[in-house]
C-alpha cells in the first residue's frame, strides 16, 4: 500500500475507532483525540482529572477497540518496583524462573502515579523510555506497540510524590479531563444504570498500529513548520531573546528540546488524521497546549495572579 493510500486508510480507521469508543464513552472528544494522537505518534500521556471521570473505562474501551492487551496498575505508597516489573521465583526444579509483572502489556493505565515513591515511578519510566526492563541483570523487551497512560488527581496532594520535571518531560501529552456537560452527564447516568451490555469490536491488530506509527514518522515536514515549532518552544524560556515580557514575568523555566520533537511528531499525526500529507503551522498550534502545559514552570507571581499554563501558551501562539 502506498503512503497516500495508507493515510486515507488511517483517516477512515480513526473515524471508525472514534465511533466505537463513543458507544461507551460519552463526550470527551478532545481527550480521546489527544490520546489517539499520542498512541499513533508512539508517545505516552499523563491524564489529569478528578476521580470518577471514567479514566479507567476510557483506557479499557480504547484497548478493546485497538485490539490490544490492557493492564491497570493502582499505585499506592507501599508499591515496590518488583510489584510492577515482576520477580524471580524458585520453581519446583530449584531453578530461578521470571514471573512477568503487569508492566508486560500493550497499554498500561498507571492509576495515580503520584501516589507511589520515586523508586517505583522510576521503574515505570525506564519501561516507557527504553521499551524494555532490566531485572536481575537480564534485559526483557516489551511487546510493541507500548503505551502508558498515567493519571494524577489534581485535588488531593497530601501524602503524594509529585513527578519531577525531568520525568514529566517523558510524557508526550498532559491531558486535562473536565467535568461532563449537563446533557452528557444525563446520558452517562442513563447508560450506566441500565442492564444494557455494549460490546466493542477490535478494529486493529498490533502490527497495523506499528505500521501506522511508522507511516506518521515518514510524513515530510516543511522547514518553516519545524522552525515555527522550535521558535514556539524557545519563546517559553525566560532567558531566551525570543521570549516576551509576559513569559519573563510569569515563568521560571521553559520547555526543553523534547517539546520541539513532540510538537512536530504530534503535528504529523494531527495532519494524517485529517487526511493531509504534510503538517502546517495550524497542526502545530492544534497540539501545542497538550504538549507544553506540563513542561513550563510558573513562578509565584503567576500563581498569585491566577495565571494558568494555558493562558501563557495562548499568548505565544
Amino acid at each position: 500500500m502506498s503512503d497516500v493510500a495508507a493515510i486515507h486508510n488511517l483517516v477512515q480507521k480513526r473515524n471508525e475507532l472514534k465511533n466505537e469508543i463513543a458507544k461507551i464513552i460519552v463526550g470527551q472528544d478532545a481527550v480521546v483525540d489527544q490520546v489517539l494522537l499520542c498512541i499513533f505518534s508512539g508517545g505516552h500521556a499523563l491524564l489529569v482529572g478528578v476521580p470518577g471521570l471514567a479514566k479507567t473505562l476510557m483506557v479499557n474501551t480504547l484497548a478493546q477497540a485497538l485490539g490490544l492487551d490492557f493492564k491497570r496498575i493502582q499505585f499506592t505508597p507501599d508499591l515496590m518496583p518488583s510489584d510492577i516489573l515482576g520477580s524471580e521465583i524458585l520453581d519446583e526444579n530449584r531453578q530461578f524462573k521470571f514471573i512477568k509483572g503487569p508492566i508486560f502489556s500493550n497499554i498500561i493505565l498507571a492509576d495515580e502515579i503520584n501516589r507511589t515513591p520515586p523508586k517505583t515511578q522510576a521503574a515505570l519510566l525506564e519501561a516507557m523510555q527504553e521499551r524494555s526492563v532490566t531485572i536481575a541483570g537480564e534485559n526483557y523487551k516489551l511487546d510493541l506497540p507500548y503505551f502508558v497512560l498515567a493519571t494524577q488527581n489534581p485535588i488531593e496532594q497530601e501524602g503524594t510524590y509529585p513527578l519531577p520535571e525531568a520525568q514529566l518531560d517523558r510524557f508526550m501529552f498532559a491531558i486535562k479531563l473536565e467535568y461532563p456537560s449537563f446533557a452528557e452527564e444525563v446520558q452517562v447516568v442513563k447508560r450506566t444504570t441500565s442492564d444494557n451490555k455494549t460490546t466493542i469490536s477490535p478494529l486493529f491488530t498490533a502490527q497495523e498500529i506499528i505500521d501506522f506509527q511508522q507511516l506518521i514518522r515518514r510524513i515530510p515536514v516543511a522547514d518553516n513548520v519545524i522552525e515555527y515549532a522550535v521558535t514556539l518552544v524557545s519563546k517559553t524560556r525566560p532567558d531566551n531573546p525570543l521570549s516576551n515580557e509576559f513569559v519573563k514575568s510569569y515563568l521560571d523555566w521553559g520547555a526543553g528540546p523534547r517539546a520541539s520533537q513532540n510538537l512536530i511528531l504530534a503535528a504529523k499525526a494531527n495532519a494524517a488524521f485529517n487526511g493531509k500529507f504534510s503538517p502546517d503551522i495550524e497542526d502545530v498550534k492544534a497540539v501545542a497546549i497538550g504538549i507544553l502545559r506540563h513542561r513550563i514552570i510558573k513562578n509565584y507571581k503567576a500563581d498569585a495572579e491566577g495565571i494558568t499554563e494555558e493562558m501563557i501558551i495562548a499568548k505565544l501562539l
